[in-house]
């Protein structure tokens, strides 16, 4: 689950992370209220929402007076910005950020995320901050320092000096980095992050550091034990039909394909997609209806499917471990007839009473083509995707 940058800098206050003052709005009749707490005459208005390259869209916009900051906020609010990260279609900006501007002297990068191989936290550091850090790891790999992070031993000290060293601070500005450090460490394991990035992380004029831009990534699977923080959810940046399927306790990813596929287990929804791919296809989904393939459960899944406008053909590879296929086969044809499937549908079963449900299937008089094995289900519903252009 991803936090807004004024959510994240709620979160990097409480851990002693310093960021800028800041005022959040939801209406442009809040702004002249808002400069007016901040003070001064310069104010940055931050576009709020979940995607990296606000700036260059023109979502962060630096303003001189109450009066500018009140236009910027009504071009703004209730609009959609389009940058690189999030598509051709944009997020809705429901909310602003007002901060003070910075006198910046640096600009550096600073994240942290889970290292799956080592299973350690990892820090991630670059002088290269205020850039994509993408492009500057395939450019410039050198300029990335890298620290892994033992989980029995925590922080350390030389963590600290090395980092420290490498992003060329001295003396204080080390042990701001080190009270820094400390504090997105304890946020990450207390949050259950699995990203906390600072893109830049700039050294001001007067020497100190400062946290400019804030992004945090949360666990999905750990929200349960952080309702308050789930309470942070927004799900008007969420892709509408994961919402929903989370709603159905439904594992659901779009993507840019013409094939839906509804799978049982998440590894078997990847070797789908995998072979789907391989025989010349694009899935428009991951989606993964997990070991209790109920009839309710298929018929939503159906749904969800079908409310992407992309699909031409829909893909049910199921096996058939905790339930019996036959049951499957008698929930796919209730959600067919439920749902009104108006594209081919292709199904492979596998598992116990996998016969019995494949004639099933074949006997219901609907619509749909049983596959012996996964690689004929993959060439059907690939010829079939192609026949509905």
């Amino acid at each position: 689950m991803n936090l807004h940058e004024y959510q994240s800098k709620q979160l990097f206050k409480k851990y002693d992370i310093p960021v800028p003052q800041g005022v959040t709005v939801s209406t442009p009749a809040a702004i002249t209220a808002a400069c007016a707490t901040l003070g001064g005459t310069r104010w940055v208005v931050k576009a709020q929402v979940h995607a990296g390259g606000r700036g260059k869209a023109g979502g962060v916009v630096l303003v001189d007076s109450p009066a500018q900051a009140q236009a910027q906020a009504q071009r703004l609010l209730g609009s959609r910005l389009v940058t690189h990260q999030s598509g051709p279609e944009g997020l809705p900006i429901g909310t602003l950020l007002i901060e003070e501007p910075t006198a910046i002297a640096r600009e550096l990068y600073l994240s942290a995320l889970v290292d799956r191989e080592s299973r350690q936290i990892i820090f991630m550091a670059s002088q290269a901050g205020g850039m994509d850090i993408e492009a500057v790891a395939a450019a410039t790999p050198e300029r990335i320092l890298l620290l892994q992070v033992h989980p029995a031993a925590g922080l350390q000290p030389f963590h600290v000096r090395r980092l420290g060293y490498g992003l060329g601070l001295t003396g204080e500005q080390i042990k701001e980095l080190g009270r820094l450090l400390d504090g997105l460490y304890r946020l990450f394991l207390e949050s259950d992050a699995s990203q906390v990035e600072i893109n830049p992380l700039v050294v001001t004029a007067s020497g100190a550091l400062l946290a400019l831009d804030a992004k945090v990534n949360l666990d999905d699977n750990a929200l349960f034990r952080r309702p308050h923080l789930e309470a942070l959810r927004d799900p008007s940046q969420e892709d509408p039909r994961e919402a929903a399927a989370r709603a159905h306790e439904l594992s659901y990813i779009s993507l840019d394909g013409d094939i839906g596929c509804m799978v049982n287990g998440a590894g078997l929804a990847m070797a789908t997609m995998d072979l789907v791919k391989l025989h010349g296809g694009a899935p428009a989904n991951f989606l993964d209806v997990g070991g209790g393939a109920t009839a309710e459960r298929v018929a939503e899944a159906f749904a969800l499917i079908l409310s992407d406008p992309k699909v031409r053909a829909v893909l049910v590879n199921i096996f058939g471990g905790i339930v019996r296929c036959d049951l499957i086969a008698e929930g796919i044809m209730q959600a067919v007839r439920r749902v009104g499937v108006a594209v081919p549908v292709v199904v492979r079963l596998e598992g116990t009473n996998a016969p019995l449900g494949l004639a099933m299937l074949a006997d219901s008089g609907l619509a749909v083509q049983t596959a012996g094995n996964l690689d004929e289900a993959a060439d059907l519903v690939v010829a079939a995707a192609a026949a509905g252009h």
